[in-house]
C-alpha cells in the first residue's frame, strides 16, 4: 500500500481565535500546577480543558489505561474541543492502541498535539483514519518550559491556518542544517521518534513508509543504537520507497557525527536527506504537520507545503 496514493488526508478545522484546548495525558505522568496551565491559555486568547487522566498518576503512567483512554476518546468527541494537546511523552500510547476507537476519530477530527511517545498514536490515527496530526511542543516540557520563541510560534502559526500551501515551514536560521544528500522530492511527511517507530514495528501502528518524506528524531540513544533502528527499519522493508529524510534532533548525537551513518543506510536508495532540523526534544522544537504533503529540498535547505492543512 503506497501511503501516498491511499489517503488524501482528513484535515481538521483551523483553530478559531477563541479556542479551546483539551490537555490529557495518553502516557507518563507529570505535576501540572493548573493554574499556571490556565493561566498559559488565557493569556494567548485561548482556554483549556484539563482532563482527569492528566492530574492522576500510576506508577509511571498517567493514571490507568481505562482514564487515559476515555480522556482521549471524550476529548475528540466533545464538540467543544478544538484541539487536543498532550501533557507529555514517557511511555504508555502504546498500551492504548488495540483499544482506540478510529471511527470516531475519524468522524470528528482535530488536531492531535505531541511528540515522542506521542508518535505511537500519530502512526496509528493516520494508518487508520489519515487524519493529519502534528509533531510539535508538548504542555509541561515545552510550551510550560521556556523554550525558545519558535517551539510555540511553529506550533500557533500552524494550528491557526497561517501557513499555506506553497509556504516554507520556516527553520530558525541561528540553527544550522546539512545537506547530507542532495535532492529534491515530495510526499506525505510521516514519523516521529525513532525508537517509537521501531517499537510499533508488527502492530496495529506500523507505519506505511512507501512514498512518503520519513522524518526521524531521538533522545538519549547511543549512535550505535540509533544504528541498530535504523537497520531494522531497513531490515523490516520500512526504507525502500522512501523519497526523503528530514533528521530531526537526536539529543546526545551531533550531526556531524550521525552523517556517516546516515550516508551509509540512505545512500544506497538515492533520496535526499537533510538534517539538523529543530523538531524532537530539543530547544526550540519546530511544529511538523505529519501527513500533511511535502516537498524536500535538501541542496537548498528547505521544505515546503504542498497542500493546506485545514478545511477550507
Amino acid at each position: 500500500m503506497n501511503c501516498a496514493e491511499t489517503f488524501q488526508p482528513s484535515l481538521p478545522a483551523a483553530l478559531p481565535r477563541d479556542a479551546c484546548f483539551a490537555i490529557v495525558a495518553p502516557a507518563g505522568a507529570a505535576r501540572l500546577d493548573t493554574h499556571k496551565v490556565n493561566q498559559w491559555f488565557v493569556d494567548r486568547g485561548y482556554s483549556c480543558r484539563i482532563y482527569p487522566g492528566a492530574l492522576q498518576a500510576q506508577g509511571y503512567l498517567a493514571g490507568p489505561d481505562r482514564q487515559r483512554l476515555q480522556d482521549l476518546h471524550d476529548a475528540f468527541a466533545d464538540p467543544a474541543i478544538d484541539a487536543i494537546l498532550c501533557m507529555r511523552g514517557g511511555y504508555g500510547s502504546m498500551r492504548l492502541l488495540d483499544q482506540l476507537d478510529f471511527e470516531l476519530i475519524r468522524c470528528n477530527p482535530k488536531p492531535l498535539i505531541g511528540y515522542s511517545d506521542i508518535t505511537a498514536l500519530h502512526t496509528a490515527i493516520y494508518r487508520h483514519t489519515g487524519l493529519l496530526t502534528f509533531h510539535g511542543g508538548m504542555l509541561n516540557a515545552d510550551l510550560l518550559g521556556a523554550k525558545l520563541p519558535p517551539t510555540e510560534t511553529s506550533l500557533l502559526a500552524q494550528l491557526g491556518g497561517h501557513v499555506r500551501a506553497g509556504e516554507q515551514i520556516v527553520h530558525p536560521a541561528d540553527f544550522a542544517l546539512s545537506s547530507v544528500l542532495h535532492g529534491v522530492a515530495s510526499g506525505p511527511l510521516l514519523g516521529g521518534n525513532l525508537s517509537m517507530l521501531g517499537a510499533t514495528l508488527g502492530t496495529i501502528a506500523e507505519l506505511d513508509t512507501q512514498g512518503c518524506i520519513l522524518f526521524i528524531e531521538d533522545v538519549n540513544e547511543p549512535l550505535y543504537r540509533v544504528d541498530r533502528l535504523l537497520t531494522q527499519m531497513r531490515l523490516a522493508g520500512k526504507l525502500e520507497g522512501v523519497k526523503g529524510v528530514l533528521v530531526g534532533d537526536f539529543a546526545g548525537i551531533t550531526t556531524t557525527a550521525l552523517t556517516p551513518l546516515l550516508e551509509d543506510i540512505f545512500a544506497p536508495l538515492g533520496v535526499p536527506v537533510l538534517a539538523g532540523w529543530r523538531s524532537g526534544h530539543c530547544d526550540p522544537n519546530v511544529c511538523l504537520p505529519l501527513g500533511a504533503q511535502v516537498m524536500l529540498d535538501s541542496g537548498r535547505q528547505t521544505l515546503v507545503l504542498e497542500q493546506d492543512l485545514f478545511k477550507a
